[in-house]
């Protein structure tokens, strides 16, 4: 029997005020701009291709409208697993503020002072895995980029410092898939923002 192995999108939500300032936006919950709301509104046309069987969003408003104005704001249940890494202290700072306080240091490797280490970003992504796994069908996730770059990481079975090699952009979609079986997990494409409007 021929059987259709499942693929998991990855979507990045929309722009943030933030996300365009380069600031860290873990838990504090911005809206998306109005080209973020564009942008989530184009995704959601790119996605109108594919078929799923389930959909799951971050609780943050900003992958929850980005899951909405992609169109599958009534299907998609919440996940809070799907949350973006809790920066702790770190939250709101760019990266040049934070090695000015700390030099040297390395998200993927150090985690933040008062928030999420790798280690616990990473069984959160494991959770969010053994969940999807179960699923008979495509899975759509909507998500944030940190999370998302780990969550990629451990899919591939690397540790949660692999996730340094892997870019997303904002309104971004990403694939992970199998290559021939369920024992050799692949990324089929990765960040890619053809759909966007600007």
């Amino acid at each position: 029997m021929n059987e259709t192995l499942p693929f998991l999108y990855l979507a990045r939500h929309g722009e943030t005020a933030w996300s365009l300032t380069g600031q860290h936006t873990g838990r504090a919950d911005l809206p998306l701009t109005e080209r973020g709301e564009r942008n989530a509104r184009c995704l959601g046309q790119r996605l109108g291709r594919f078929a799923f069987a389930k959909v799951f969003a971050s609780p943050l408003q900003r992958a929850r409208r980005t899951c909405e104005l992609a169109g599958f704001g009534a299907v998609a249940e919440i996940d809070p697993n799907l949350a973006e890494w809790d920066y702790g202290d770190y939250e709101g700072l760019r990266k040049p503020e934070i090695l000015a306080r700390n030099p040297g240091w390395f998200l993927f490797r150090d985690g933040c002072p008062s928030g999420e280490s790798p280690a616990q970003v990473g069984a959160r992504a494991d959770t969010v895995l053994q969940r999807v796994r179960a699923v008979a069908g495509n899975v759509l996730l909507f998500s944030s980029g940190h999370f998302l770059r780990v969550l990629a990481a451990r899919w591939l079975g690397m540790e949660p410092i692999g996730a340094r090699y892997f870019m997303l952009r904002t309104a971004s979609l990403s694939a992970l898939g199998y290559e021939g079986n369920l024992s050799l997990p692949i990324v089929e494409f990765w960040d890619d923002t053809s759909h966007v409007a600007d």
